[in-house]
């Protein structure tokens, strides 16, 4: 054996050292490799395949030390980073579900008179009981006008100054909402209606769309703080048609 050659031993633990080397720096992956893994897991909204991810971040990276990195950093949190049939992905803790189960009402279907009553509310705020009947050409059920108040898409919103001073309604917010207008100049006029064929051609040249007000009008005043209107409306309207 050459003098200048290593003793055995000592070759043996420099390849062992070696060896170990290589093996924690395929189980260490570094600091970037996990913040680009981070980052496209939750940009992309979808699973992902470790292979898919694997050539975006490049073959020097070990992908399943990557994963396993991220899913024992994630452990316990809110997220988790979890492996389906599809590739990986984060979701939400299994033993948080019970914050996103949401109870829903189911809607009401709203008869066709209580619509009408609606529409002329809509399109002639602020109206009367008397002008709502006028308007339509027939009495106003006292179902119709509990039911538009209960959902909250009407609300009594002053007096009208005539003898009896009769309450005025409006529509709310929530109905402002419900049909995905800004405000009440967001309701459709004429050329719209006409434009979804809900109008006809020949009998809109006859026909005034009437654009409501949001503001009270010159002969309509404030419900005052002692009023209970919708109480007071209830009680008197007829019963149900």
């Amino acid at each position: 054996m050459n003098e200048a050659d290593p003793p055995l031993a000592d070759t043996m633990r420099r390849i062992e050292d070696a060896f170990t080397d290589g093996e924690r720096a395929r189980a260490e992956p570094s600091a970037d490799a996990i913040r680009a893994a981070e980052a496209l897991l939750f940009a992309g909204g979808e699973p992902i395949l470790a292979k898919d991810l694997g050539e975006k971040l490049g073959p020097a990276v070990d992908v399943a030390a990557v994963l396993m990195k991220l899913k024992a950093d994630y452990a316990g949190r809110g997220v988790n980073l979890v492996e389906t049939g599809a590739g990986w992905r984060f979701q939400s803790a299994a033993d948080l579900s019970s914050l996103f189960a949401e109870t829903r009402e189911a809607p009401k279907r709203l008869p066709k008179a209580a619509l009408e009553t609606l529409a002329v509310i809509a399109y002639h705020q602020p109206v009367t009981r008397a002008e709502i009947e006028e308007i339509r050409g027939v009495s106003l059920s006292r179902g119709s006008m509990e039911l538009l108040l209960e959902i909250g898409w009407i609300k009594p919103r002053g007096r009208r100054r005539t003898p009896g001073r009769p309450l005025t309604f409006g529509t709310t917010d929530a109905f402002l909402s419900q049909f995905g207008l800004a405000s009440l100049d967001a309701l459709p006029g004429k050329d719209d209606l006409k434009g979804l064929g809900l109008l006809d051609p020949r009998a809109a040249t006859q026909l005034d769309i009437p654009r409501p007000s949001e503001d009270l009008a010159s002969d309509e005043e404030p419900l005052s703080e002692s009023d209970d209107a919708a109480s007071f409306f209830v009680d008197h309207m007829d019963k149900d048609e």
